[in-house]
């Protein structure tokens, strides 16, 4: 716990240093949930097709689903979704042309989640 996924348009794939991201986000989630640096994970999945809105031009997405255990509160987990959005717009370069769609998802983790 905390289990990140990113999911990322290609066009970002020059504006969007990954390694970077995930070192600066967990800090970040380890302030604002209380959680251990050792068990933060982040995985990137590069989004090949994708459609925003009526188009599927100039546009790029990035996701973040930050799963987190049970007991966290609704204003932890909204200054936690504030939060991975600056870290955002912070780390995500700006690319001609293309909108950038910017989302956070934090669900809680079913009670059958293990890790090993």
């Amino acid at each position: 716990m905390p289990q990140i996924t990113v999911d990322y348009s290609g066009t970002l794939d020059a504006a969007f240093d990954r390694q970077a991201f995930a070192l600066a986000l967990h800090p970040v989630v380890v302030a604002t949930v209380d959680a251990r640096p050792e068990d933060c994970r982040t995985r990137f999945r590069r989004v090949v097709d994708f459609v925003a809105g009526a188009e599927t031009e100039g546009h790029a997405v990035l996701h973040v689903e930050l799963g987190l255990r049970h007991g966290r509160t609704d204003a932890d987990k909204a200054r936690l979704s504030a939060a991975v959005l600056a870290l955002v717009a912070a780390q995500v370069k700006p690319v001609d042309g293309v909108t950038l769609h910017a989302s956070i998802e934090i669900p809680t983790l079913d009670g059958s989640y293990r890790r090993r």
